[in-house]
């Protein structure tokens, strides 16, 4: 059976301003790459964690089936937000002290974590992980049709 990989990350011209998300998923036997699929996305005004996010989100709403993944971020706002932060917010009504950002996409993880079994990875960005930087190519070719 394949090792499935998502490598993810947002980008932001101006925060707030034009965004984008890409996400690679990458199939593995041992060394080998079996299947790749990129994907990317932006939007005319939004956030870099709201990329991030929405980067994550996409990848998991893109399995068709319930599946075992690894998802690689350089996002330390997304990987402790749904491994560490997120039990509380939820066992507070979604709220913190001082007002919960981007609710609406937590929420979306959420559900889109549920259906799968999710290993979280963080990696330093912009430090030549390949997968990252392509992650990167994809998230700024995905807010190019936003910038001016």
């Amino acid at each position: 059976m394949a090792d499935l990989y998502a490598y993810t990350d947002g980008a932001c011209s101006g925060n707030p301003g034009p965004g984008g998300w890409g996400a690679l998923l990458i199939a593995r036997e041992g060394d080998s790459v079996i299947k790749e699929r990129p994907l990317s996305g932006g939007e005319a005004l939004t956030t870099n964690n709201r990329m991030e996010l929405l980067a994550a989100i996409s990848a998991l709403e893109a399995l068709a089936r319930q599946s075992e993944i690894t998802i690689v971020t350089d996002s330390a706002y997304v990987k402790d937000g749904i491994t560490k932060w997120i039990h509380g917010w939820k066992r507070n009504g979604w709220t913190k002290k001082g007002g919960l950002k981007n609710v609406d996409l937590w929420q979306r993880l959420d559900l889109a974590t549920a259906r799968h079994q999710v290993r979280w990875e963080w990696v330093k960005g912009h430090a030549g992980h390949p997968e990252n930087e392509r992650a990167d190519a994809l998230a700024r070719a995905g807010m190019a049709p936003y910038k001016r």
